[in-house]
């Protein structure tokens, strides 16, 4: 909590006691949230903060470098996590909708291939893989 409060400082901006809400949020989630979630509070595990308060917090301190969001697919809203948790990039089932947390490092030859294949460096950190989880591939016998 002591690095995103010396970040929010050295971005020009004070730790607001709704900008604090929204950080402990973040780290008490432990992973990904949304907005709607870390404005409810997290199911009691720290103060309920306004919902307009939460997005624009989180808008700034993405701007900053201390959150980064990451896009599920349609329909699912867009969760956000620590920049500091960015090793991690994400797998979405298109059928059963499961999400996989991989280190970062584990993508890299897919990274590779791309780059072989196309010229362009694959970044999987806003938008994850999405695919079949290992249960609905095995369903279809593959």
């Amino acid at each position: 909590m002591s690095d995103a409060a010396a970040a929010v400082r050295r971005g020009g901006g004070r730790l607001t006691a709704s900008r604090r809400a929204v950080i402990e949020a973040l780290f008490a989630a432990g992973g990904p949230t949304s907005a709607e979630d870390i404005a409810a509070g997290l199911g009691g595990r720290v103060r309920p903060t306004e919902t307009t308060s939460v997005y624009r917090n989180l808008e700034w301190l993405e701007r900053l470098g201390i959150v980064r969001h990451v896009h599920l697919g349609h329909g699912l809203p867009g969760l956000y996590t620590l920049a500091r948790r960015a090793e991690a990039e994400y797998l979405v089932c298109d059928r059963c909708s499961t999400v996989a947390r991989v280190e970062a490092s584990r993508l890299d030859a897919a990274r590779r291939e791309i780059r072989a294949a196309t010229g362009y460096d694959g970044r999987f950190d806003h938008f994850p893989v999405h695919g079949l989880c290992p249960d609905c591939a095995a369903a279809d016998g593959r």
